[in-house]
């Protein structure tokens, strides 16, 4: 994950140094691949930006960069040939996603269009090309390998390959499952937090307080309490719940909605600011207290579905389905992932978790087990030990999935070394003189001219 959040930072560094070195960099075309051009300052700010990130960068980096650019710009020639889709409403959702990133990196809109030099209208018209043509690659890729698949005899010869002393060695992991409940608070206390966000609206609408006052003495929403209630997002968000969005989005600037419910709690939420899509707010959030009887309720419901699981009338991803409450869980079949997919590693799970896997074996299910998630709301949960491994070097019998993944990264990476091989000399590719020297370029695009 945090590889991703990396690259994820690094790409769009990049599109923000574009954006302020375009009025001043001595720029040329140092390659053109059909109608798809490369220019110097795509290279010289990507590697740049690579610097400020601390990555080590080989010897030969402008080569290896400039070939990668190049055989993205083919991609999309390709994408373009077969008339390959990308909605716009894709091309906005990734736009929105990483612009709303840096906004939040930078301590909000205002600091995030200083920096990039840029107002975020800007900012999206200027990258909008580059985003829609970075999918149409990405899809090109996907095309290409769709129908690859790996059997078990080539795993086998790809895992024979590796160096008995290079075989990495793996410790405990795990693959849990989990259903989880989240007790409901009785109607009496749901009133009674209503009751107060209503008498915190009544407050600020009468200059008795400020919202963001307010937001820092009583919300319960650790993201956004200490900034007094302060939280930007997009329509097109599908992180932020669909309730909180429409409440939102119903505001005037300065408006404060009435008492909301969503997933979390109950809110009340002031427009601080809208651009289109985007907007500003703040809120503040209100948990219903949870008691021991909706404990108790939540901790039954879960012993009738365990009782069901080990009598074998429901299965485990048919109960996460119809009852857990954890809507990330939903996606996974209740499994728990982890640096490693669906293998977990100890330290990877709450103390609380690890002390009550000690009492079960593989294939049961634990008793219901009181808690806190995330957000240090009470909750109740069914654990299920459905794997268990023991510290190994890594072997085809118990690591073949893993095994299988790696084998077919590795072909779909020759298909697609053995598409360009077919496809490149159907291109005009043009190099400028200064990488001549490339070996990469050389062995990819053989057939380049030079200016």
């Amino acid at each position: 994950m945090k590889k991703a959040i990396a690259l994820f930072t690094l790409l769009f560094a990049v599109m923000v140094s574009n954006a302020q070195s375009a009025r001043v960099l001595a720029d040329k075309i140092i390659a053109i691949v059909g109608d798809k051009i490369v220019l110097r300052s795509d290279i010289v700010n990507y590697i740049d930006d690579m610097k400020r990130q601390g990555t080590e960068l080989p010897p030969n980096a402008e080569c290896i960069i400039l070939g990668r650019m190049m055989q993205d710009k083919a991609l999309i020639l390709q994408a373009e040939k077969d008339s390959l889709p990308v909605a716009d409403e894709q091309v906005e959702a990734e736009l929105d996603q990483r612009v709303r990133y840096f906004v939040m990196q930078y301590g909000g809109k205002e600091a995030f269009e200083q920096i990039a030099g840029r107002t975020v209208y800007q900012v999206k018209e200027d990258f909008r090309k580059s985003i829609r043509e970075g999918r149409l690659a990405k899809d090109m890729r996907e095309k290409i390998v769709e129908y690859v698949k790996i059997t078990p005899n080539e795993a086998r010869e790809y895992f024979e390959k590796i160096p008995k002393d290079s075989l990495p060695f793996y410790e405990t992991e795990l693959v849990i499952g989990q259903i989880v409940v989240h007790p409901k608070a009785g109607r009496e206390l749901e009133k009674f937090v209503q009751d107060e966000l209503a008498d915190y609206k009544r407050q600020i609408e009468s200059g008795k307080k400020s919202f963001e006052t307010l937001a820092r003495l009583y919300s319960e929403d650790p993201g956004s309490k200490q900034i007094g209630g302060r939280f930007e997002f997009s329509k097109t968000d599908k992180q932020t719940d669909p309730d909180f969005k429409n409440a939102a989005f119903r505001l005037k600037e300065g408006q404060i909605s009435p008492v909301i419910k969503s997933k979390f709690g109950y809110h009340i939420i002031q427009m601080v600011s809208r651009n289109g899509d985007d907007a500003v707010v703040r809120h503040i959030l209100r948990i219903p207290e949870v008691l021991d009887d909706d404990i108790t309720d939540a901790k039954q419901k879960l012993d009738s579905v365990r009782s069901k699981l080990i009598a074998g009338t429901m299965s485990f991803g048919e109960a996460v389905d119809k009852y857990s409450d954890d809507q990330n869980s939903k996606f996974t079949g209740g499994i728990i992932s982890g640096q490693g997919g669906n293998f977990v590693t100890i330290d990877e799970l709450d103390k609380s978790l690890v002390t009550d896997l000690d009492k079960l074996k593989v294939g049961e299910f634990s008793q219901p087990l009181v808690y806190k998630d995330e957000q240090e709301k009470q909750a109740v949960r069914l654990v299920y030990l459905q794997k268990k491994t023991a510290p190994h070097r890594e072997n085809i019998r118990d690591d073949y999935d893993r095994i299988a993944q790696r084998a077919l990264a590795e072909k779909k990476d020759r298909t697609i070394d053995k598409w360009f091989v077919s496809k490149l000399p159907t291109y005009y590719v043009l190099v400028d003189k200064d990488y001549q020297l490339c070996d990469d370029i050389k062995k990819q695009f053989p057939n380049y001219v030079t200016k």
